[in-house]
Formats: structure tokens, C-alpha cells, sequence
């Protein structure tokens, strides 16, 4: 059986028709975690949101800790004060991301905690995101590490398109 997937029109065209329906992208995630990786889809997610005239939220999910007491480990989870860590992280996305937006583009810093992989798909479809731009790996509190399993989860189970960037 052959499906007919309609005219696509050149590159540059704010949209595209698949299926005889229109695929218009008004809303864009990136997930960032302050790797080199998460900085080129950085770049590229606000190509999008500025080729597109869309919304930008910047993701970056605080996984769960770890108890010490329940590991053989001598890492010592530091006593903070409640939501130190988050302040602190919104701060550094500010600084970061947010401030090398340009003004035109309307974008929102989005803070969540549990698991990567499980908060940004809930995040996608509570919120409808049309695209999600992530990096292929990124950091881990471990330091760098191979991210594809994040990557992967996302890209098989989003409920939006998905484009994953790979380190330049």
C-alpha cells in the first residue's frame, strides 16, 4: 500500500503538510543539563523557536538523591536549606539560556524533579509540546556520561517530534 503524504513544501516553510494534515510547531522543549551537548541543542532549539515564532521552555530535571545509608558509598548529601538547590538551579538556566534568548522569543524556565526521563515525557504531554530538542548524551552527577538511554526513552515514547542534537 502506498500512503500519500501530500506536498512538502521547501526548507524554510513555516509549515509542512503530512497525511493532509498541517504540522505547525507553536510550542518547543529543550532539555538542558549544562553539558557542551545540551548547549548545541540549546542553539538549535532557539534556531526552531525563532524560525517558527515558538514558545521555548527549558527543561532541566533534578533527579531523585541517593541516601547515603543505603549504599556502600562515603558521598555525603549536603544539608540544605528546601529549595536552595532549586533557586540555585534556576539562577544558573537564567544565566546561561535565558539570557542569550534574543527578546523575540517568549520562553519559560521549567525546573522539575524525579526521574529525566519520566518527568520530560510527562512534562511533553501535560503541556503539549510540539518538538522536544535534547543532546545525544549529557551530564550525570557521576560527570560525563553516555545519555543515550534518556535520548532513546524520549525519542520512542514522546508524544511530540523530537530531535536529538549531537556534540559539535
Amino acid at each position: 500500500m502506498v500512503q500519500n503524504f501530500g506536498e512538502i513544501p521547501a526548507h524554510g516553510s513555516k509549515r509542512q503538510q503530512f497525511s493532509g494534515e498541517d504540522m505547525t510547531i507553536k510550542t518547543i522543549a529543550c532539555c538542558i543539563d549544562f553539558s557542551k551537548n545540551s548547549e548545541d541543542a540549546f542553539a538549535a532549539a532557539v534556531e526552531m523557536a525563532e524560525k517558527y515564532r515558538a514558545k521555548l521552555f527549558f527543561i532541566h530535571v533534578l533527579p531523585p538523591v541517593v541516601n547515603p545509608l543505603l549504599t556502600d558509598t562515603q558521598w555525603v548529601v549536603p544539608d540544605l536549606p528546601e529549595n536552595t538547590l532549586t533557586l540555585e538551579i534556576e539562577k544558573r538556566m537564567q544565566q546561561e539560556y535565558g539570557n542569550k534568548t534574543e527578546e523575540k522569543i517568549d520562553y519559560e524556565l521549567v525546573i522539575l524533579d524525579g526521574h529525566v526521563s519520566t518527568e520530560i515525557l510527562k512534562y511533553l504531554e501535560e503541556n503539549q509540546i510540539d518538538l522536544v530538542v535534547m543532546g545525544s548524551y549529557g551530564l550525570s552527577g557521576m560527570g560525563l556520561v553516555f545519555f543515550g538511554s534518556v535520548a532513546k526513552r524520549v525519542a520512542h515514547k514522546a508524544p511530540c517530534s523530537v530531535m536529538i542534537v549531537r556534540q559539535t
